[in-house]
């Protein structure tokens, strides 16, 4: 498949040359767009030499710091208007690491979505803090809960969607700009009936830059959820309702 990998980045300067290093040696015939917010420490700059190296490195740059979920549907939109078959997800400070999408592309040949998963048999998480390790699995426990999914790493950011999969979701409705713009696009695929695949990584805490997690986009994703979930149920409701009055 013509594959796009898609690195949003913000502050990535130090890890962004390794990241970038590591994927072109992995998988040589991918593509890559990297998706700047406007980064002060010059990380779009940076991009801009790279892409003069690399005629297989595109870069989009943003104006302004707009989230996580913002930069990827402008990824996602900038693939899909050039004919790539499969869109990846990678984080740019090495927590994804760019060795296992090999295994996550050859799963993609039986499924609309491939999510690089920590909490399936085989995957694991290296370097977390324990509150991270929590967050992580109480906020995919709630959210399989919530939303009535299977999918065991809801939350997980090491992505492959098949293109198919992406045209059949209306990407400009997505408001979810941070942690839960994961869990968004998870629902989206399983209410369309598409097959989720969840392949094990193994996931390593950045060693370079800084996080950006906050309670802030935490407690985003938990009120989206929640009323994700509520309408869902009010929907089937609903329609047992009209099925019943007829």
């Amino acid at each position: 498949m013509k594959t796009l990998t898609i690195i949003p980045t913000f502050n990535e300067i130090d890890a962004l040359p390794t990241t970038i290093d590591r994927l072109r040696a992995a998988v040589p015939e991918s593509d890559v767009l990297i998706v700047d917010d406007n980064s002060p420490d010059g990380t779009g700059d940076l991009a801009e030499e790279m892409r003069d190296h690399d005629e297989q490195i595109h870069v989009l740059h943003r104006t302004q710091k707009n989230g996580l979920g913002g930069a990827y549907i402008a990824g996602f939109h900038w693939g899909l208007a050039r004919d790539y078959q499969a869109l990846v997800e990678l984080d740019a400070d090495g927590s994804h690491q760019p060795e296992q999408l090999p295994a996550l592309l050859a799963a993609l040949d039986q499924a609309d979505l491939v999510i690089g998963s920590r909490w399936v048999p085989g995957g694991s998480v290296v370097n977390w803090p324990l509150h991270r390790e929590l967050i992580s699995r109480c906020g995919s426990y709630y959210s399989r809960a919530m939303l009535g999914l299977k999918v065991r790493d809801i939350t997980a950011g090491f992505r492959v969607f098949r293109r198919s999969t992406l045209e059949e979701v209306d990407l400009d409705a997505i408001e979810s700009v941070g942690y839960g713009f994961q869990v968004d696009m998870t629902f989206r695929v399983a209410r369309q009936g598409k097959t989720i695949r969840e392949v094990p990584i193994t996931f390593v805490e950045r060693t370079l830059g800084e996080s950006k997690m906050s309670s802030g986009i935490v407690l985003e994703a938990i009120g989206n959820v929640t009323k994700w979930g509520l309408s869902a149920r009010a929907e089937t409701l609903a329609r047992k309702v009209r099925s019943f009055s007829q």
